[in-house]
């Protein structure tokens, strides 16, 4: 017979757990809040209406479900990175890497595009998306050509970079991944299999969009490598002033550019829904504050150590995204797709995981 005590501590258990949980989702809660209210106080100052003020408010929904779903794996990476680093820079990535994401990449970055390619100024450029939204949504347009290649191509090295290890034992996709790891010793492979895509692609478009793509994959591949390079130096100089410092400056930059790179496909796409840069920056702020609070909590419970291919299922999605955004230059794929993909991607990751855990508990 079972003990009514035993079912009692159980589930004492279990909402203390759920509790727990829910916990690190506490400022993402309240920027919820406040976010929506403030999408909907912006409807009604450009509609005056109640059904505009009702479609701005449902596209800040739909905007951060959106973010969410596109940022599971940036989520995992993160905090795969994270656990390297030091207590210090956790934190400074968490409270200033959140401020240079949100601000950066879902403000700044938009309105630095049409700087460039409109030859504006910032404050006319601001001034643009607040008067002119059609055409201030037309130069992102254009612009997304360059932003996919270097995008992708960074992205496409990071995915490849966890494959292509030699000391990689835990393989996900058994088949594949031990053959990737056992060529990893070969220096540059990772380099070579990209520069092989971005010469296949390059192939597939004509004329100055050719030479375009080309030269941004490039940049995007040079950024990679200088990234880490600069990181590996910025770490081991404090590294000799300070054995604590290791994993610091260096891996809060790497996931600053990271970030920035999984944030080019959600802007470009937020103009699909809509051409007010100030309603896609409360959209996808809010979708940013749930990548950290996921962030904060895989760190925090150790939850890539308990689900062992998740991590796997993570770069496999990093690695469909950087394909999908070199295919997205040549003809549109709707983000809903991008997003369900890396979701499925990790959720068949999840379900592996906690199948082996099964087989193997007592293990």
């Amino acid at each position: 017979m079972t003990n009514p005590t035993n079912l009692s501590g159980g589930a004492k258990s279990a909402s203390g757990a759920s509790a727990s949980v829910l916990s690190y989702f506490r400022w993402a809660f309240i920027i919820t809040i406040l976010g929506l209210a403030l999408g909907a106080w912006l409807g009604w100052q450009t509609t005056g209406t109640a059904g505009g003020t009702a479609t701005i408010f449902f596209i800040c929904c739909v905007l951060a479900v959106l973010e969410i779903s596109l940022s599971f794996d940036n989520a995992i990476v993160n905090a795969n990175k994270l656990k390297t680093m030091t207590p210090k820079w956790q934190r400074r990535f968490l409270t200033w890497g959140i401020i240079i994401a949100v601000f950066g990449m879902r403000i700044v970055f938009p309105l630095l595009i049409v700087v460039i390619a409109a030859k504006i100024g910032p404050w006319q450029a601001l001034v643009m998306a607040a008067s002119q939204p059609d055409e201030y949504a037309r130069i992102m347009h254009d612009a997304h050509l360059p932003i996919a290649a270097f995008g992708g191509t960074f992205l496409m090295m990071v995915g490849l970079s966890f494959f292509f290890d030699h000391e990689k034992e835990v393989h996900w996709v058994r088949w594949l991944e031990s053959h990737m790891a056992r060529y990893a010793s070969i220096r540059g492979v990772e380099v070579a299999v990209v520069l092989l895509l971005i010469l296949g692609f390059a192939q597939l478009h004509e004329g100055a969009a050719r030479e375009l793509f080309f030269s941004s994959a490039i940049w995007g591949l040079l950024t990679f490598l200088l990234v880490e390079v600069l990181g590996g130096f910025l770490d081991s100089t404090q590294q000799t002033t300070n054995a604590a410092a290791k994993g610091g400056i260096g891996a809060f930059l790497y996931l600053e550019v990271l970030d920035a790179s999984f944030s080019f496909d959600g802007v470009i796409g937020a103009f699909a829904l809509t051409q007010n840069l100030f309603v896609i920056a409360i959209g996808l702020g809010i979708g940013a504050m749930y990548v950290r609070s996921m962030t904060i909590m895989l760190v925090e419970k150790g939850t890539l150590s308990e689900y062992r291919f998740l991590e796997h299922g993570a770069f496999y999605a990093i690695t469909t995204l950087a394909v999908v955004m070199y295919v997205q230059t040549l003809f549109h794929i709707p983000e809903v797709i991008t997003g369900l993909a890396g979701a499925l991607l990790i959720g068949i990751a999840l379900w592996s995981s906690i199948r082996w855990n099964r087989t193997h508990g007592e293990d």
